[in-house]
């Protein structure tokens, strides 16, 4: 039986990784968006390709990683890593790996810095107006 990707939870985790709230997110989708329309797209299983292109697009995550990404294949891969001394094991973490993983690290920390800080300056904007 084939395993299917979860694409909705896969939003979910990336957005929670980065930081952003459901409403953060919906207002970088539009001004058709909101909470409970993050929320009903995180519990697919599938995402249309233009709404996914978008989350990706806000999120800064490349669609092919929230297409693709399976928990259960990355902890299977990780626990073999950690419970063999087989060389080999290692091998396969970075088998079919297109790009860097520490680059996409340091983008991912990247966009939370940047997130960071249009909240403080949001907040900032708030307190100007209230003085």
């Amino acid at each position: 039986m084939e395993k299917t990707i979860h694409q909705g939870r896969n939003v979910k985790r990336y957005r929670e990784m980065l930081g952003i709230k459901q409403e953060t997110l919906a207002a970088e989708m539009g001004e058709d968006w909101n909470q409970r329309k993050i929320s009903l797209i995180e519990q697919k299983e599938i995402i249309e390709d233009n709404i996914l292109m978008k989350v990706s697009n806000v999120l800064k995550i490349p669609v092919e990683v929230i297409k693709n990404f399976d928990e259960d294949t990355a902890i299977n891969i990780l626990s073999n890593s950690f419970t063999s001394n087989d060389q080999s094991t290692l091998n396969v973490i970075n088998h079919n790996c297109t790009f860097n993983p520490i680059d996409k690290i340091v983008e991912l920390y990247e966009a939370l810095v940047q997130s960071e800080r249009e909240k403080v300056a949001l907040l900032q904007n708030l307190l100007d107006k209230n003085k």
